[in-house]
């Protein structure tokens, strides 16, 4: 049985379809990338997966079908991270990161000194050690998005949703913020699903890639195994015009570079 499983989900606004027959599954480990156009549908995907917008189909995690999950069940077992935080109270990073623990703690039941400890150290890991205190409003949007990344990892979530989590950061923590997921992914039995804006990325840190154009699910790639002209030929239907370019950093290790090209 496959880990996470979505079967015929359709998705929209009011009267407005956006998504249409969408189907995917993903085993335990799997980093999946959502690649698409502005407008293709990934953030729509996203909140209709982790059942914040009402959608057509099924979304199920190990035999639970998440549409029948009340919030509180649901924060058990998903974490989400929008683009914005929505967050707009004046508290500290670590309070932040200390909310993730809320659905593992009953009414007026404040954090333990064990729950503490985690937040503090998932701060450091996010790159934002010494900023424990800091007033979370005041922070860039990059480390704002660190700090979110930081409380849902901290959650105990099995599957996380993720949407567009490297727009707001420079290029060291955009590497940084996969690389953690990366990470999290080896030491859990969990898996994650990821839009992103970067192809390069996408390409050199996802296991497999679906790519969505006018809300219709174009295909999936694996970049470690597929052909690249299998890959291009998809891609190209996004981005245009492009090839991929396979080069290795001073360590020996290969990485894949999408190049616009000025033909067809």
């Amino acid at each position: 049985m496959n880990f996470f499983t979505v079967n015929h989900l359709t998705a929209g606004y009011g009267s407005k379809s956006v998504l249409k027959d969408i189907s995917f599954s993903l085993d335990r480990g799997c980093l999946l990338g959502i690649l698409g156009a502005n407008g293709s549908g990934k953030t729509t995907l996203l909140k209709a997966l982790c059942n914040l917008l009402p959608h057509e189909g099924s979304c199920t995690l190990e035999g639970t079908p998440l549409e029948k999950l009340k919030p509180a069940q649901m924060a058990k077992l998903c974490g989400y991270i929008p683009q914005r935080s929505g967050i707009s109270l004046h508290i500290s990073a670590l309070d932040v990161v200390l909310m993730g623990f809320n659905s593992h703690l009953g009414l007026l039941e404040r954090p333990t000194a064990a729950m503490k400890t985690q937040a503090l150290r998932m701060l450091a890991l996010t790159g934002l050690e010494g900023k424990e205190a800091s007033d979370y409003l005041t922070l860039s949007e990059g480390q704002k998005q660190l700090c979110i990344l930081a409380r849902t990892l901290c959650t105990g979530s099995r599957l996380l949703f993720l949407d567009e989590p490297e727009s707001a950061l420079d290029f060291r923590f955009r590497h940084r913020m996969l690389e953690l997921l990366q990470n999290w992914l080896c030491q859990s039995s969990g898996a994650a699903v990821v839009s992103l804006h970067d192809p390069f990325l996408a390409l050199n840190y996802c296991h497999r890639l679906l790519l969505l154009r006018e809300g219709s699910l174009l295909g999936s790639i694996s970049p470690k195994t597929d052909p690249p002209e299998q890959m291009e030929a998809l891609l190209s239907r996004i981005y245009g015009p492009i090839s991929l370019v396979s080069c290795a950093d001073r360590s020996g290790q290969k990485r894949l570079v999408m190049l616009k090209e000025d033909f067809w």
